[in-house]
């Protein structure tokens, strides 16, 4: 899981505040604590899913992934306009996607038409074998295995 941003921490004490005074004037017999506690879960609850609407950046369901049970494969050929979760949608057909992470141009934030699709290893198999050559928003896919990242 992502660690807070300040974005997070300032919306989870927006909410522990308005919990600690509204709650109190909705529910006249409930202690203040007990408002600012509720305003705190209801913070941990919705922080992440108000901060994932309105970052700038694509979400994609990212899944717990076992080490041993995922394959990261790459994605070329991916037509500029698809999306991650097209791209997700398109490969949830050959089995449980963990992540989609598609590569962008730092400058000037335009898709660059590949990216990496991280899966279950028997549903990488699966895709690599359906997809790869295969036509996808009018673009021939080539998918295959990630190689590892090198570091010099």
């Amino acid at each position: 899981m992502n660690s807070p941003t300040i974005i997070n921490i300032i919306l989870a004490v927006v909410l522990a505040v308005a919990g600690y005074f509204l709650l109190p004037v909705i529910a006249a017999n409930l202690e203040p604590n007990l408002a600012l506690a509720i305003g705190l879960l209801l913070g941990g609850i919705l922080v992440p899913i108000i901060s994932t609407q309105f970052s700038g950046e694509s979400s994609s369901v990212e899944v717990q992934a076992d080490d041993e049970n995922s394959k990261t494969l790459y994605v070329g050929n991916l037509p500029y306009r698809a999306n991650e979760q097209a791209v997700q949608q398109h490969f949830e057909l050959q089995g449980q996607v963990h992540s989609v992470r598609l590569m962008k141009d730092r400058r000037t934030g335009k898709r660059k038409g590949y990216g990496f699709v991280e899966m279950t290893s028997a549903g990488a198999e699966k895709a690599i074998e359906n997809l790869n050559d295969s036509e996808f928003q009018e673009r021939t896919l080539k998918v295959r295995m990630a190689k590892d990242k090198v570091e010099e």
